[in-house]
């Protein structure tokens, strides 16, 4: 598993900065980055358009292992993708993996950050551990990012910010449905693996991480979750986002056993080109939700 471990420079700030490199080409474009093990995914928005210029996700078609393959997928990427090779505007950047934890901001304790993970994550003593705010909603995400993937990033661009998957996530989910006053049960799907978040009254009741080889497997966490929180599948709602549609094996189970089952509006304030469609839209939430 990639875990994020140090190379040979340390990213100190959260915002990062290479004052070397030239910014005179700079231009009114933002260009979102989503790394994970399984892929590669960018988007292009016009600022002062709000027009989504681009979208586009790489699978990665071998196994991703340690921090040095990943770096090697994304150098890769970045001497073939032409949209990567120019300046833009601004940039930020979001790490998928499983070695964050969520924390109440009145239980946190910067200079304890280490032991938020270590009950959840095996962690290493050189392990450059970082932590996101959630605006607004009194939460702290503590986390390892790809640092080492970072660095290069950094050489590139000369300034970016980053995030964790999750942070943007909930985040998201909670200012999205922050008036509602009945739960929502949210299951962001990827290939193998989805995020379950529970939400109600502007309140998280719950996120965790799951890893899943079948529609059964799925249920069974989805049902498990709910008879823990003591919620009635009749009356909470289901919202499914991610890799998925109303054809998939993980949409028909989950409607077979929830009353209330659907997929994730779409709520962005850009405009999109044709070809971005609402499955599109969907797979890449938390990538089109970033900026």
């Amino acid at each position: 598993m990639v875990t994020g471990r140090l190379s040979t420079m340390e990213l100190k700030k959260k915002q990062k900065t290479n004052t070397s490199l030239d910014f005179n080409n700079l231009h009114e474009k933002h260009l979102s980055i989503q790394i994970s093990l399984d892929g590669f995914s960018f988007c292009i928005i016009h600022r002062i358009e709000k027009q989504i210029e681009k979208l586009k996700y790489i699978p990665f078609q071998d196994a991703v292992s340690t921090p040095e393959k990943l770096l090697q997928k994304v150098e890769s990427i970045f001497k073939t993708e032409r949209h990567l090779q120019k300046r833009y505007g601004s940039v930020n950047v979001t790490h998928v993996n499983q070695l964050s934890e969520l924390v109440p901001r009145s239980l946190f304790d910067k200079e304890r950050i280490r032991d938020y993970l270590k009950f959840s994550s095996k962690t290493f003593t050189n392990d450059y551990i970082v932590y996101d705010e959630l605006d607004n909603h009194d939460m702290i995400n503590v986390y390892i990012p790809f640092v080492n993937v970072n660095n290069f990033l950094l050489e590139r661009f000369g300034s970016f910010e980053y995030k964790h998957f999750t942070t943007i996530l909930v985040n998201n989910i909670l200012n999205t449905y922050r008036y509602s006053e009945h739960p929502h049960m949210f299951a962001h799907i990827r290939e193998d693996q989805f995020e379950l978040v529970v939400v109600a009254g502007n309140k998280l009741l719950f996120q965790n991480s799951f890893k899943f080889k079948n529609k059964e497997d799925f249920i069974y966490y989805v049902l498990f979750t709910a008879e823990q929180l003591k919620l009635n599948p009749e009356e909470f709602e289901f919202i499914l986002v991610g890799n998925i549609n109303t054809n998939s094996d993980l949409y028909k189970i989950a409607y077979n056993y929830i009353r209330k089952v659907s997929l994730i509006e779409n709520r962005s304030e850009f405009r999109f080109p044709s070809q971005i469609d609402d499955a599109s839209k969907r797979r890449h939430f938390t990538l089109l939700n970033q900026y």
